[in-house]
């Protein structure tokens, strides 16, 4: 039983660690609008004695490939979300237009394309250190109920190699979600 319930633990750890990985990677540009660009951008809003993400201020949706469109939920605050996205420094130039905000999205240039993509590995590679981590710290458990006597030589041998098996799933995972975004990336 003990190590099954190591098994979940590491699983959640694991899964934690890949959706910040996909949210992560979510934020870096690939020339296409996606409303992840800016959803998580910390805005000052109601005269700056609030700090809120897009997200919680707004309806960020996707006009075209290259538009989004940001519709305040309260209308006034759209001066403090205009002024949020300039100063997040992501290379967009937001818009008002009437009660919304536009934002075009430029093409990516070449030598851009592979900054970006530069970047997506590197919050790659972050992700995998936290699955490995999380390996690490079950590992760790697992040494800790042999030395306690709570399993066997055997049982911890086996949930050793069932970690393995759960860190490769997610190893994987995070390599599908880097094909996709560079796919994504060198897509013109």
């Amino acid at each position: 039983m003990m190590i099954a319930q190591l098994l979940v633990k590491t699983r959640q750890r694991m899964q934690k660690a890949y959706e910040v990985t996909q949210t992560d990677i979510a934020s870096v540009r690939s020339g296409r609008a996606s409303p992840s660009l800016v959803e998580n951008i910390i805005i000052s809003a109601y005269e700056n004695t609030t700090k809120m993400k897009v997200m919680e201020m707004a309806t960020v949706t996707t006009q075209d490939a290259r538009t989004l469109i940001i519709a305040a939920y309260d209308p006034s605050q759209i001066p403090a979300l205009d002024k949020g996205i300039k100063e997040a420094n992501i290379g967009l130039t937001p818009l008002i237009d009437g009660d919304i905000i536009r934002i075009s999205i430029p093409p990516l240039s070449e030598e851009r394309r592979l900054e970006y993509l530069k970047l997506a590995k590197t919050k790659i590679e972050s992700g995998k250190i936290m699955i490995r981590q999380a390996r690490g710290e079950s590992i760790k458990e697992m040494r800790h109920a042999l030395e306690e006597r709570l399993i066997n030589e055997d049982e911890k041998t086996l949930g050793e190699k069932q970690i393995q098996e759960v860190t490769d799933q997610f190893s994987q995972k995070l390599d599908e979600l880097s094909k996709q975004k560079e796919a994504e990336l060198m897509q013109i």
